[in-house]
């Protein structure tokens, strides 16, 4: 006997694995994928490529997507410096408060060459965000527990500046020489006619043929860093005080005139 109902239809099993790695923009969306994002796009096009509708393309979502994560391109900007601080390995145990401060600043150094667009974001920020803020409050822990003064640690984190962050600006900026090489023998015996010590000092240590200033940038990092952290350990051994070495600076003080006769009785 035939039946007037309608074949049921064929049921489709929905493949959960499919659903989950289908493209869903409004659902995986947030702030710290919006981030990583812009970091991911100033490494790979540079930090002047990064904008709001060229970041809202790489996320395939409308440029409006991304304001319910970051108020404005400002404050990605801060972000993406959180990221990259982010980055740097946390404070290790360690006895010597120098060894502490040293891999720390040279992890964040690494970090940082990992990004070379971050040190110009960092100086560009107007105020510290809360990480930032973290980072170097436990810098200077690690500096008051290594028993420095609250006075010494205020003018060590002055000498350190932009190094805490594991970069610094050089002297001034070198172009690269030219690449013919007549052109650059020209050039260079011109510069040592003209500048004889610069090409003396520029000549007489080793060189990293990677950088763009020829100096080994990494080995000069470490120089100058190593050198910090010694003369911060001896003033910490002479119980160096701020308010100590302003009074020397001063000298002595001149002797009050001298009244005239006429002037003591007055």
């Amino acid at each position: 006997m035939s039946s007037d109902r309608p074949p049921r239809p064929t049921q489709v099993q929905s493949d959960p694995a499919a659903e989950t790695s289908r493209p869903t923009a409004r659902t995986r969306l947030n702030r710290d994928r919006v981030l990583r994002a812009a970091v991911a796009l100033a490494d790979s096009a540079g930090i002047e490529a990064v904008s709001m509708r060229r970041l809202a393309q790489e996320l395939g979502v409308v440029p409006m997507a991304l304001y319910k994560h970051v108020a404005n391109k400002d404050e990605l900007l801060d972000g993406m410096v959180d990221i990259v601080i982010g980055e740097i390995d946390p404070p290790a145990e360690d006895p010597s408060w120098k060894q502490a401060v040293r891999r720390r600043i040279l992890s964040a150094r690494r970090a940082l060459l990992h990004h070379p667009w971050a040190p110009q974001l960092i100086e560009s920020r107007g105020q510290a965000s809360p990480v930032v803020l973290e980072y170097m409050n436990s810098l200077i822990g690690t500096f008051r527990g290594g028993g420095l003064s609250a006075d010494l640690t205020h003018h060590v984190m002055h000498a350190l500046g932009s190094r805490m962050w594991g970069f610094t600006q050089e002297v001034f900026p070198t172009p690269p020489p030219p690449a013919d090489p007549e052109l650059r023998e020209l050039m260079f015996r011109d510069v040592a006619l003209r500048y004889p010590h610069i090409i003396e000092i520029a000549t007489a240590s080793a060189h990293d043929p990677d950088s763009a200033i020829g100096c080994d940038d990494q080995f000069e990092f470490e120089f100058a860093l190593d050198l910090l952290l010694d003369g911060f350990e001896r003033l910490h051994q002479q119980s160096w005080s701020s308010a100590d070495t302003r009074g020397r600076d001063q000298g002595p003080q001149p002797s009050p005139l001298p009244q005239h006769q006429g002037d003591a009785g007055r």
